[in-house]
This record gives C-alpha cells, structure tokens and sequence, in this order.
C-alpha cells in the first residue's frame, strides 16, 4: 500500500496525517457517489428507483462516522501477499503486488484514494486476518502489527508487536486490554478492533454449513454472530443479495440493543426479527400455561399437524366426466384414487398436489383423446385442467385448507384433536391444550404465541416458507422444538449461525442439548463450537456466578475471564432488624429495608463511569420504581437508550438476557429464582442476571440465598 503520510519525525503524527488523508478519501468516494447522473442510463422507472435506492444506500454505507475509528491497526508483511490474499470483494481493488514488503491499515471498511491505491483496508478481506490470527508461533509473515488506541475520534497512541523478533517476549495488549473493558454507554458497538483467534475461526468459517456456538456468559457470542453476517455479506455478498439475511433475536429489548453493530459495519441490508414475528399469521392476544405452552411446544405436534392438513384429502367414488364439444371423457374412480394416492405418498405440500391433481386428469384425458385418434397438445390440456367438471372433482377431493382455521379446529373441536392425535398424545395431553371456551371463529380466538407457532407449521405444510440465504438466531437455547422447526424453515437453503448457552435456558421447554436443537432445525451434523473465555464479565463475577453450574448445566465448563481489571464485587445482607425497625421480620418493613438498602447501591453504582443496570424479578419492578422515583432517580425501561444523562435501567429478570450494563445491582436472588414454575429454571434465571455486569455487581439481599450461593 502506497505511503499517503509525508515524512514525520514522530510516528502517532505520521499516522494521524494518514488518519486524516483516509477520512478526507472516504468523503471523496462519497461524494462522487452522490454525483452520479441517472437521468439516461435506465431503461424505465422501475429500473431508475432500483438503481436510485441502491446508490442510496451506499451513499449511507460510505457515512464517516465522526466517533468511530476509520482504522483500528496496521501489519507490515515481511513479503508482498499473493493475489488471492490480496483480493477484496467486490469493487475493492486489491493491493500491489511485487516482491517487496507491504503495509496494510485494516479498519472498517475498504477506502481507496483518487487513483484507487487503498488507504484502508476491510477488516474481513483475506489479508487482514493476520491482525486476528498471527502470533509470535505462527507470525503467517508479519513482521510488525501495530494497534491503535483512540479517544472518540481522535488517535491518540499506538502500540507494536514485533512478532518475528525473537529479542521481544510476547505481551498482552495494554490498548487492547483498555478497549474491552472501555465502560459501555448506549446501545452495543461492534467488536472489530478486539476480536480474539478463536472468535475470528467462528466469523470466517464458509458459508456452506450451519455453524453452532454455545458460549458463556461474556463470551462475546452475539457480537461473533453478528460479525459472522457482516463476513458472509463481504464474501457472498451476490449470493446473499438475492436470497437475504436474517437476525433472530429473543425480544425487541434485544433487538434495539444490538441494532446499531452491523450499521457501524457499512452493512444496512439485514433484517432483524423475534420468532414471534416470524409466525405472526394471527394477532397474539391470549397466553397457555406452562404445560399447555410445552405441549404445543412439542416436536410431536407437527405429525399431529400433517395429519390434520391431510384428512382434508378424501379418496373418490366417483368418475370425472369432462364434455368437449359433442364428446364426453370419462376418467374413472380407481384411476383418480391411483393418482390421489400416488400424490399423497410423495409427500409434497398439500397446496402443490392440489395444483397438480388437474393437471394428471387432464393428461388422462388426453391420453383418451391420442388413443381415439386426436392430436391435442399442451394447450388442450391446459383447458382440460380448467374444465368445470375438473374443477370440481378436484375442490372434493383436494378441497384448500385455511392453516388458522385448521388450528382452530384441532384446539377446539375434541373428536377431531383425539382423531389426529390418536397414538401420538394421550388423553390427558389432549385435554390440556384444549381450549376450555372454543372462540366462535378465527378473529376472535385468543392466540397465545405457541398456537402462532403451530399455525406457520400448517402454513408450510399447505404451501412453502420462503429461505433466505443465512440466519443468525441468538439466545436459541430457550426456543420448544416447534419454534426451532419454524426458524429452520427460513433456512432450509442456506446456513445458520445459533447462538446460545444451555446454562441459560429459562423457558419451561429450553433445549437440554445443541445436538437436539440441531436435529429440529434441520441442521443436524452442524458443528458445534464452544467459547468459555470471557472477556466482557470480571473474574470474581463469573466465578460467583459458577458456582450455579453444577445445578443448572452439570457438563458444561465453567467460563474464564481475561479481564486485568478486578472489578467491584460485594454481597450485601439487609438487616430487617435496624434501628427503626417496629415489627423486625415483618415483610413490608423487610421490603422497605431492601429497598432503601438497594437504592444506596443505585447511588453508589451511579458515582462510577458507564450504564447502570438494577436487575429484580418481574413482580419487584413496580415497587422498585416506586422507590426510584420517591428518592429521584431518573430510570430507563429495557432497550432505551441510555446517555449521560441517563445512565440507570430498570430491568426486569425475564428481559435482561442478551443485555450488559457496566455495573448491575441485583435486588434479591431468592424473589428472582421463586419468579419462575421451578427451582432449576428460577437458577438459570438468576445465573443470566449475575452475569450482566462488565465491571461491577451488587448483590442486596433481605431473604436467603440460594444454597449454591450461599
């Protein structure tokens, strides 16, 4: 890469001008985009509003984002890479050849000058992943790598590892040790700058196969999965033009938090979504209790399911008699139930064999129209196919099924549910997803998100979901069988990244194994990849929080934690007997010393830098927001943003997966682990609390601990 800095005395100042000369190419490369003349170079409309939106969107993709480092390293190869290194994706100039050493700076994004040299190199082109992978081991012909530490915009130091220098020991990076455990305000950035080997493995593995990654708390394997996406668009960004991507997340809270990652990445094109927007075929007004909600959770659901959409199919009795013109065609009875039943045991969606019935009656036809001597071609039969007399043989035999009005039926009328389900759910399973008041029709059922899922099952048996290219689902251990099969559909002819820790798992049916997660997604075989060191939850944490483990997921290993910083940790007892106390034991004034003794804490977490998360079970919020608002703490609810000016959310335990705040106070154990149907699920519910924290958690507890803890 050709030098852009002039000579300079002192190194920082030589990289700030080449900092500078790179945001003042990038602006160039923007604003000969937003130059660019449409007006004669399409066709029609249609093509001009393509074309308008795609240059659009990569006006938006070349955004300088004033904040955000331009680069965040530099390695100098000892020789020239080859081309296929070298090589970018599309549009992106490689680098110069020759034989002689070369100089990369490796940032976010590709940025070349006005003769198309690059300044900058894309993070996820082949020749940067030495910035990742090279170790004094294995330098993979790095002779320097050099990282860049910031402050907002500004470069402000630099720091060099000279990895086949044998005279220097291999040291752990003090810059980037600093950006890990850089406090978090707002909502969460990107990892690009600190994404260790084995992280990096999991972001490049190919397209082609399913990749799972079961990963402890602080692990950083949501960021890995999103990065992955912003890889997969690099590298396949045709393919996956075409046939799109798709992130899962568990709730909006999520979704929010991460939305801004793959932006500040330059990749704006891909969607995001709950499961439960994935099967929104009906609106969700109702709920199931835990066992109804398991049940229809179940994988034996969709058997009862197929069955359900095929007892429509009714074997005729009768012969198809087709007039045209003075003649009469008669196909007979046990022909048509030969075809009925050659279409059944294919096995195809019921909406394809229902469209190709009357095409096979046609072609009967025809066959009787060669034998007696016509001549009729495809268009004959085509108007065959479109005879009434076909028509209706077919609407009798194949009548269409509506998927909401056949799950409403399955619900709600016993004999057919015990018909279906006969051999498959006992009497009792039958009776608990029964609904006790059948609705008087579709609109005015009560679906609870479990019957919306069974709903997208019978819709794909009717007729086929749609498949993107590749899915990315996060915190998937807690997701039935049922919602597994449905994101499996949106992926049938692509890949997945899943993400998710089994020690996690906080739903009645979460997953006990990847390997049977895999098998309902469709995706068995996939591999399945484990990060246990943590860079995001201090030591003293994840150690606390381990101490669950053997309850909660007995064959997992227990997560480290590189963190320097020791982070604060303490475990405070209320004592319900202080001075003032009138009834010690009593459980309002034991409420109102918590209280008090939790909001002390909120004081004190506020006196250091970053977000601040109190975390209490979901029937502790209102009385926490009580006493939040009497002593004037300003509180944000899950995925606002937080800012200088707020800095305090109120979290619920049932919405804080997936969420990380810089110190969290958690109020009671004992209320978020009895929050839950049983003691296993309130533990995991508690260990995703515990590990929330990047530099500091509070524990203020009036009621005892959980044994484990104690």
């Amino acid at each position: 890469m050709p030098s852009h800095a002039p000579d300079h005395p002192d190194p920082l100042e030589r990289e700030r001008t080449h900092l500078t000369a790179s945001r003042a190419a990038l602006r160039a490369m923007r604003a000969d985009v937003e130059a660019l003349d449409i007006k004669n170079v399409t066709a029609n409309w249609v093509n001009a509003e393509v074309l308008q939106r795609q240059i659009d969107e990569r006006i938006k993709a070349l955004a300088d984002l004033a904040d955000t480092p331009l680069f965040f390293g530099r390695l100098n190869y000892l020789h020239a890479p080859g081309a296929e290194s070298a090589e970018g994706a599309e549009g992106e100039q490689p680098a110069a050849g020759g034989g002689s050493a070369e100089t990369f700076y490796i940032g976010r994004r590709h940025v070349h000058d006005a003769d198309g040299d690059p300044m900058v190199i894309d993070w996820r082109a082949p020749v940067s992943q030495p910035f990742y992978q090279a170790s004094k081991k294995a330098p993979m012909d790095i002779g320097l790598r050099r990282r860049f530490g910031y402050t907002g915009g500004e470069l402000t130091a630099y720091e060099d590892e000279h990895l086949t220098d044998p005279s220097e020991a291999e040291h752990a990076s003090k810059l980037l040790q600093a950006e890990i455990e850089r406090p978090r305000v707002g909502p969460m950035r990107d990892i690009v700058a600190t994404i260790q080997p084995e992280q990096d493995e999991i972001v490049r593995a190919g397209i082609g196969g399913t990749v799972c990654v079961q990963g402890a708390p602080g692990t950083g394997k949501t960021a890995v999965g999103l990065h992955r996406v912003a890889y997969l668009l690099y590298a396949h960004r045709e393919r996956l033009a075409r046939s799109g991507t798709l992130v899962i997340g568990p709730n909006r809270s999520f979704l929010h938090y991460i939305e801004q990652v793959l932006p500040a990445l330059g990749e704006l094109q891909v969607g995001q979504a709950t499961v439960d927007d994935l099967v929104a075929h009906v609106e969700v007004r109702g709920t199931d209790g835990a066992d109804a909600a398991g049940l229809k959770g179940d994988a034996r659901m969709a058997e009862v399911l197929r069955r359900a959409v095929r007892s429509h199919v009714t074997l005729p009795t009768e012969p198809c008699v087709v007039v045209r013109g003075s003649r009469r065609w008669r196909v007979p009875a046990y022909e048509l139930e030969e075809m009925v039943r050659e279409l059944l045991d294919r096995d195809i969606r019921y909406d394809a064999a229902r469209e190709a019935l009357p095409q096979r009656i046609a072609h009967a036809v025809l066959v009787r129209m060669e034998q007696a001597g016509e001549a009729p071609d495809d268009r004959v039969q085509d108007t065959v196919a479109r005879n009434p007399a076909v028509k209706a043989a077919v609407k009798e035999i194949w009548p269409p099924v509506d998927p909401a009005k056949l799950v409403l039926r399955l619900l709600s009328d016993p004999d057919f549910l015990a018909e279906q389900a006969d051999g498959i759910l006992d009497a009792d399973e039958q009776k608990t997803i029964l609904w006790a008041k059948p609705p008087r029709g579709v609109k005015s059922a009560q679906w609870s998100s479990a019957d919306a899922v069974l709903i997208d099952e019978a819709t794909d048996l009717v007729e086929r979901t749609h498949s993107l290219g590749h899915v990315v689902l996060d915190e998937a251990q807690d997701l039935s069988p049922m919602q597994y099969r449905a994101v499996g559909r949106r992926c049938t002819t692509g890949s997945a990244t899943i993400l998710g820790d089994i020690a996690q798992g906080t739903t009645p049916w979460a997953t006990a194994t990847w390997e049977d997660a895999l098998v309902h997604l469709g995706k068995s075989g996939a591999a399945v990849e484990e990060l246990t060191q943590g860079f995001r939850v201090p030591r003293e944490v994840i150690a606390y929080a381990s101490r669950l483990l053997p309850a909660i997921a007995p064959g997992l290993s227990e997560a480290t934690s590189i963190r320097e910083a020791a982070g604060d940790f303490s475990v405070r007892a209320v004592d319900s007997a202080a001075p003032g106390s009138a009834a010690p034991g009593s459980a309002a004034l034991d409420s109102a010393a918590l209280d008090s003794a939790v909001i002390a804490a909120c004081h004190e977490a506020l006196g250091h830098e970053g977000s601040i998360g109190l975390i209490a079970a979901d029937a502790r919020i209102p009385v926490l927001a009580g006493a939040l608002d009497a002593a004037g703490l300003a509180y944000l609810s899950p995925g606002e943003e937080t800012s200088a000016a707020a800095r305090l959310t109120l979290v619920p335990a049932t919405l804080a997966k997936g969420l990380e705040y810089d110190y969290v106070v958690l109020d009671e154990p004992a209320a978020v682990v009895d929050g839950e149907p049983d003691e296993r699920t309130g533990l995991r519910r508690l260990y995703v609390a515990l590990t929330r924290a990047v530099s500091g958690l509070t524990v203020v507890h009036a009621a005892p601990l959980p044994d484990q803890l104690a």
